[in-house]
């Protein structure tokens, strides 16, 4: 599952369940039970380059990584990463993720 995933190319295990629940402020247990649909409504929130960002961030990829990667400089990838933290803190980003919202999403 999510084998070829963006998500998967820099992290071993689909652990992104966690790290929604933690920088969203959702329990874990409110999130949607099924991971693709929970990964799809994540692809659909974020850009493909935040959903880049987000992957190699929680993979612990070094910050020189990241800016060889998106060509950016320090303070271009310091503002990447609040503007993607932001959005993912943001209710109508967070709520999306929420199990009563996947009737609305399908």
């Amino acid at each position: 599952m999510l084998k070829n995933s963006i998500w998967r190319q820099y992290n071993s295990e689909n652990n992104f369940r966690e790290l929604l629940a933690n920088f969203c402020k959702i329990n874990e247990i409110d999130l949607i039970e099924d991971d693709k649909t929970l990964y799809n409504v994540l692809k659909a929130k974020l850009t493909k380059k935040e959903l880049k960002l987000f992957a190699m961030d929680s993979a612990a990829a070094s910050d020189e990584i990241i800016k060889v990667e998106f060509s950016y400089s320090d303070e271009e990838l310091k503002n990447a990463k609040f503007k993607l933290y932001k959005k993912l803190k943001q209710d109508k980003v967070r709520l999306n993720f929420k199990a009563s919202s996947v009737e609305a999403f399908e």
